[in-house]
């Protein structure tokens, strides 16, 4: 289950229109729209942003790289507004935020239902277990099946060419790299759950995309 197109222009006109009403008060729901009004990528947008600004990787940011990282994404937000986030998530004033801390409470609120079908999603995709998704996990095993991709039955691409395509959907445009860590997953279907109100339907999708079946049923190929 990726966001298509229209899902993602859907949810990111939604959170324009939330943004214009002027009703986000809370600065954190701010920046989570701003976010959002980027479409399903969004918050692997921001995310990318602040591991650039990371220089030492220490996966921490000061109060300066915070205000470097928001002004940068474009986000519209005074100086009082992001020292309110800050402070928020910096709830002990020890000084630099925990990226991943950051992120968790960016993300729009999922149930731990949701977050346990994203975590198994992305488990299946993860093949050779190393924490990130490359084209290596989607070769052979019946990982991913490429067979149904229109370039591919055409013969406009390879099945190389289908693998590196499907993991772009999951990276930042313009800047992906190939490799989809476990937070870039979860950035993304932040995103697509944002868009979908119906936890059934969620469920339901999720399972049906990555053949994540009840109880002990077998479990097949995810496919196209």
């Amino acid at each position: 289950m990726v966001a298509t197109d229209r899902g993602s222009a859907e949810l990111a006109a939604k959170a324009k229109k939330q943004l214009a009403s002027g009703k986000a008060a809370d600065p954190l729901e701010k920046l989570r729209l701003v976010c959002l009004s980027r479409g399903a990528s969004g918050i692997e947008g921001i995310g990318r942003q602040f591991r650039i600004i990371d220089d030492d990787g220490s996966r921490s940011l000061d109060r300066r790289e915070f205000y470097k990282g928001c002004t940068d994404f474009g986000a519209d937000l005074s100086k009082e507004e992001m020292d309110q986030i800050f402070d928020r998530i910096d709830k002990d004033r020890s000084g630099p935020l925990d990226f991943d801390e950051f992120l968790q409470a960016l993300r729009p609120p999922m149930s731990s239902a949701r977050r346990e079908l994203i975590t198994k999603a992305f488990k299946k995709l993860d093949r050779t277990g190393d924490g990130v998704i490359t084209v290596e996990d989607l070769r052979g095993r019946g990982v991913y099946n490429c067979k149904h991709h229109p370039k591919y039955q055409n013969g406009q691409w390879t099945e190389d060419d289908v693998f590196k395509e499907f993991l772009r959907t999951f990276e930042t445009p313009n800047d992906a790299d190939g490799v989809v860590t476990k937070e870039e997953f979860f950035n993304y279907y932040s995103g697509v759950s944002a868009s979908v109100d119906n936890d059934a339907y969620f469920d339901l999708m999720m399972r049906n995309a990555y053949k994540i079946w009840y109880n002990n049923a077998p479990a097949t190929a995810f496919s196209q």
